[in-house]
């Protein structure tokens, strides 16, 4: 067994650039859990004061942080916000990190309707986004129950808003993490989401989307093309982004919640796999690695996702989850895109036995022959077991994977799995 013990980003960089780690990476984020308890007051008593930091050390699991890698300021736009019908934000010309889905502003921790316009020489758009006691309670974001475009008139105004929109650039704020996080876990800067995927969820909502294609596919159309030229503009100047970075090559995600039964395998071919292949090409030749949030349903877009270019779908979610057997992506991604996630939240869940647990984690362990980085999907959730991450973190720690993908484990005479050719 290997005595050079690696910290939980180190496995991962390994992981990222093709390597096989002797110590598979556990990368995941705990917060929803951790907030949650902290809210409730059920955080176990030797918990209690631990910060989310600590509480990853402890439990060990290296801790995945989202940070924006840029944001927008609105050129000609006032942005008013009402929570419960009382005014609590307004500028004019604000710096938005989340548009258009404004999450820098909407509450977090009291449940209610917030109310957002956005008021601009061509007109006025609104966003409305619901936030339920469970909700806080739970630890979780507000959801959206009105999107930026509702109505035919409202894509000239949002595009009036496109057109203006600067860039910010956050770097100094994703290496300020990087150094907080330091070794025992992965700090990912986020770039928008690519923008079918920004209209499906953002910009229309997924059933205004269908509909639009079916009614006003032109607007719709002429929306995609204004957001992929402000893409193509904004991925030139992310060159700098991470810079020096201790691992050698950055990594970035596209945020795309991508879900087959939702973008479906012909309209990800019309409207995302060639929009991936050249966003991914700018990016690689920055030396960078690309990944994007795949946390719904991927079955029906096994075949597409290795074509894309994408280096890692994040937080990939299988059965029980979803339709996805691991063993399917598994064998469709050979060539990659390397898999990040693999552990689904069910079975961390009361309702799933030990026994079942164990089995399962066992079986997932069994069939890793090349690198994976794992994470439990699509989150943590306040009634998943903490105990049951430390055991498998313990499990990893017992467990050496060799560079062919043939594992050794406690009590093993020979490795198991593949070995090299």
């Amino acid at each position: 067994m290997s005595t050079v013990k690696l910290s939980q980003r180190q496995r991962a960089w390994m992981a990222l650039r093709g390597e096989m780690p002797p110590r598979l990476p556990f990368i995941t984020r705990l917060e929803a859990w951790h907030r949650s308890h902290q809210r409730t007051q059920t955080l176990p008593p030797q918990m209690a004061d631990w910060d989310l930091d600590r509480l990853h050390c402890e439990v060990g699991v290296g801790r995945l942080k989202f940070v924006n890698a840029y944001a927008f300021r609105l050129r000609g736009v006032e942005v008013r916000a009402r929570f419960e019908g009382e005014p609590f934000y307004a500028e004019y010309e604000p710096v938005i990190e989340n548009f258009p889905s404004f999450w820098d502003i909407v509450s977090t921790t009291k449940p209610g309707i917030t109310e957002t316009d956005l008021i601009t020489p061509q007109g006025t758009l609104h966003l409305r986004h619901g936030l339920l006691e469970e909700h806080v309670l739970n630890g979780l974001d507000p959801y959206l129950q009105k999107h930026l475009i509702s109505q035919p008139e409202d894509y000239a105004i949002a595009e009036a808003i496109i057109e203006r929109m600067e860039f910010v650039p956050l770097f100094d704020t994703v290496r300020s993490w990087q150094e907080q996080i330091g070794e025992n876990g992965l700090v990912v800067p986020l770039l928008q989401r690519i923008p079918f995927q920004q209209v499906l969820l953002e910009y229309l909502g997924e059933i205004n989307t269908f509909k639009a294609l079916h009614y006003e596919r032109e607007r719709v159309e002429r929306l995609l093309h204004l957001l992929d030229e402000q893409l193509m503009a904004i991925l030139p100047r992310l060159a700098l982004l991470d810079a020096g970075h201790p691992d050698g090559t950055p990594y970035v995600e596209f945020p795309d919640n991508l879900h087959g039964a939702m973008t479906s395998p012909p309209l990800f071919r019309r409207y995302c796999l060639e929009a991936y292949q050249k966003y991914t090409e700018i990016l690689h030749q920055q030396g960078k690695k690309v990944g994007s949030h795949t946390d719904g349903d991927m079955r029906p877009l096994l075949s597409l996702l290795p074509e894309c270019g994408l280096d890692v779908c994040e937080s990939f979610s299988p059965q029980p989850l979803t339709s996805c057997p691991f063993a399917e992506a598994w064998q469709a991604f050979q060539q990659g895109p390397l898999i990040w996630g693999a552990i689904p939240s069910p079975w961390l869940e009361d309702q799933t036995s030990q026994e079942e647990f164990e089995r399962a984690i066992e079986n997932l362990f069994d069939q890793i022959d090349r690198p994976i980085l794992l994470g439990v999907v699509d989150l943590f959730m306040p009634h998943n077991s903490i105990e049951r991450v430390a055991w498998i973190a313990q499990k990893l720690e017992e467990r050496e994977w060799l560079p062919g993908g043939s594992q050794t484990r406690p009590g093993d005479t020979a490795p198991k799995g593949r070995t090299s050719a």
